[in-house]
């Protein structure tokens, strides 16, 4: 599965920025099998992950970023996206893409893309 992300880019503290994660050769009986969902990596920590997207819809979040940012599938375009508002220092970061098979448990990563708030 390739996953192509894009979004990413300097954005001052307080402000916004989507990002977008397509799987594009992913049929839709494929699609609508896979978890999707975003990690992220700050400098010199461990990848954590940000939040995550069930076939039908249910969405869970990391505790840092609940009632801030909003994760959603896109099912014409194969895509999951980061809606992120008020966007702290704290979330910078390199975040990638990623779908889990829900059937065998096998997960693909996109490239990452990179985040950065100023303060």
């Amino acid at each position: 599965v390739q996953l192509q992300a894009s979004g990413g880019g300097l954005v001052q503290a307080g402000g916004s920025r989507k990002l977008s994660c397509r799987a594009p050769r992913m049929i839709l009986s494929e699609y609508n099998a896979h978890i999707l969902g975003w990690y992220r990596q700050a400098p010199g920590k461990q990848r954590e992950l940000v939040a995550t997207i069930a076939p039908r819809g249910t969405a869970t979040y990391a505790e840092a970023v609940k009632d801030r940012f909003t994760i959603s599938r896109e099912t014409t375009r194969r895509a999951v996206h980061l809606q992120m508002n008020s966007l702290d220092p704290e979330d910078t970061g390199v975040y990638y893409c990623y779908v889990k098979d829900s059937r065998t448990a096998r997960e693909y990563w996109g490239q990452g893309t990179q985040v950065t708030v100023s303060s």
